[in-house]
């Protein structure tokens, strides 16, 4: 298993409670469904309307399943943001 870091801004950050958590994951999906595990309130709604940046790259509309991740690598949850 790779250990990645999730950080969370904006909303996804509130409803987490903190800014960033380390979990062992090897695809975005199984990140994810850690986070829901370890957050099953109200972050799990958020992350419904999210995009997901992986080491500064943007996972788009690929299957999380298909998403490799990195040992050391970064989760970017990013809700959708207000303005422009």
């Amino acid at each position: 298993m790779s250990k990645v870091t999730v950080r969370y801004w904006a909303a996804a950050k509130s409803a987490a409670g903190v800014a960033e958590e380390a979990y062992d994951a090897d695809t975005l999906a199984e990140a994810l469904d850690a986070v829901r595990g370890r957050h099953p309130g109200e972050l799990t709604r958020v992350l419904q309307r999210c995009s997901f940046l992986i080491d500064g790259d943007p996972v788009g509309t690929r299957g999380h399943e298909t998403v490799r991740l990195a040992d050391g690598g970064t989760v970017e949850v990013l809700p959708p943001f207000a303005g422009g």
